[in-house]
């Protein structure tokens, strides 16, 4: 009888831990992983930097010098 017990009670805590870790993760969605596609980095950080230098931020020289580098 007292094992019975034990397994019920076990059988409890197991079903708030779950119920718990379901809530998590319902209430707060992981974020979908990132492809890790280095050409699309390339083209994203590319953008920025025709931004960075259409908006005035650098100069002509640092411009062609950091797109040498995103190049590599």
């Amino acid at each position: 009888m007292m094992g019975l017990g034990f397994i019920w009670m076990l059988l409890f805590w197991v079903g708030i831990i779950l119920l718990a870790v379901w809530l998590i993760a319902v209430l707060f969605p992981a974020s979908p992983p990132s492809s890790g596609n280095r050409s699309n980095t390339r083209a994203s950080t590319r953008e920025i930097l025709d931004q960075r230098y259409a908006q005035g931020e650098l100069s002509r020289e640092q411009y062609e010098e950091m797109r040498q580098l995103l190049k590599q």
